[in-house]
């Protein structure tokens, strides 16, 4: 990456980061577009050269957890139980969320609560599940189009993750793992997490 991409992606991220702040703090459709550029000390016109609107500050978090996510899964010991696997990926969101925990309760209940916000969570978790049970499907040695296994699997730990998800940002000081667990342990209660 040369310079002037290292210095554009600071840009864009700092300019994310004040933005996903503000978001949280104030509410989406409270927060206007020079609000993020003013909290991120650029012009309205610069952050209409990093984003498209503000929506897709939201959704460019989201795409970086999904690549982070995938990745995750990509890396887990070729030996380990499918189920366990999907859990532990699931971690690159538990593990992001106790970086600011405050700020990501906050932002997990303004996109839970933002129709707009938790349509486009919804489509991006959508491309999420294909690609997770693709990799799923390629560590079990079986055909995606033919084996429904994959795909069940990813839909249910993501339902497990979705309704700890949802708890946890009713609550945040509840904690995030603990509810991960609880509910993948009813959602898969023979594999190695209900232990």
């Amino acid at each position: 990456m040369s310079l002037v991409e290292r210095k554009r992606q600071l840009v864009r991220d700092e300019l994310a980061e004040a933005a996903l702040k503000l978001v949280a703090f104030q509410g989406f459709d409270e927060t206007t577009i020079d609000q993020m550029a003013a909290a991120a000390g650029v012009s309205r016109r610069t952050f209409f050269r990093y984003f498209q609107s503000k929506e897709d500050v939201i959704i460019e978090f989201l795409s970086d957890l999904g690549r982070r996510l995938s990745a995750a899964l990509q890396a887990r010991p070729p030996a380990e139980p499918p189920a366990e696997a999907v859990r532990q990926a699931l971690r690159v969101f538990t593990d992001k969320f106790w970086e600011h925990p405050e700020k990501a309760g906050r932002l997990t209940r303004v996109t839970m609560e933002t129709p707009a916000l938790l349509g486009r969570y919804l489509e991006r978790q959508t491309a999420w599940k294909q690609t997770l049970a693709e990799e799923l499907a390629r560590r079990m040695r079986t055909d995606p189009a033919t084996d429904l296994e994959p795909a069940v699997l990813v839909a249910v730990a993501f339902a497990a993750f979705d309704t700890a998800l949802t708890r946890w940002a009713a609550d945040p000081h509840e904690d995030l793992n603990a509810l991960v667990e609880a509910c993948f342990a009813l959602a898969f209660p023979l594999s190695p997490t209900a232990g």
